[in-house]
């Protein structure tokens, strides 16, 4: 299986509801599900907030967007996990930093990124579809390794939760403008710019325990030459 996700019925572009709507600076809002789907697949973290016994709680954690659902997976020992699984409300978070920008005055200096947000509630996969589940989150995650490594057995599988969340409600903003200083500083001797960020794979590091001559896999160098 390739590190594309397969590709179904999403959310047209248009006017996006009141509660997705971007208030603080509502020109940096994208309604184009492009957008929305070059966020998510820029990233591999996010984070996921619920409400649970009056608290709130944000969760880090792996997905992988598969379409028009983003997939996730968690322990079925996790009480805030089995919340999702239940139906709680989420808001679904990624954030992707493409660098600083430098203005000339501290207060106009910002950051370029993308960012997304998907609102809603996550349904279990069920059934065969998981095992199709876990090997798209492996794929999206580590592109190359379902084939080169052991698959999960029954009990790994009965021990792990997975949710699926649609591409339904959500929103996104982007940043890439150059500094917006004020006309007075113009004329100022301070450097103004941005400093792109560049995300890139290290070294591969075996495991003490690893078995004598067990070469590293080739799909690793791909990640490191082009990224995961």
């Amino acid at each position: 299986m390739t590190d594309q996700p397969s590709e179904g019925p999403s959310q047209p572009a248009g006017e996006p509801a009141d509660f997705t709507r971007v208030r603080r600076l509502p020109e940096l809002q994208s309604t184009d599900v492009a957008d929305l789907h070059d966020v998510l697949d820029s990233a591999l973290v996010a984070h996921v907030g619920l409400v649970m016994d009056g608290r709130p709680f944000v969760l880090p954690m792996a997905y992988a967007r598969d379409g028009d659902r983003v997939l996730l997976h968690g322990s079925t020992g996790s009480r805030l996990f089995l919340a999702l699984r239940d139906g709680a409300e989420v808001c679904f978070s990624v954030t992707v930093l493409d660098g600083l920008v430098l203005a000339r005055s501290a207060f106009e200096s910002s950051m370029g990124y993308r960012s997304a947000m998907v609102f809603g509630s996550c349904v279990p996969v069920e059934g065969e579809a998981r095992l199709r589940a876990f090997e798209r989150l492996t794929e999206r995650l580590l592109p190359g390794r379902w084939a080169d490594v052991r698959q999960p057995n029954a009990k790994e599988l009965a021990a792990t939760a997975m949710l699926e969340l649609p591409l339904s409600s959500w929103s996104v903003k982007i940043s890439s403008d150059d500094p917006a200083d004020s006309p007075e500083d113009l004329h100022t001797d301070y450097w103004a710019g941005t400093v792109p960020l560049l995300r890139m794979w290290g070294e591969p590091v075996p495991a003490e325990d690893l078995k004598a001559g067990v070469p590293i896999p080739d799909y690793i160098a791909k990640w490191r030459h082009g990224g995961a």
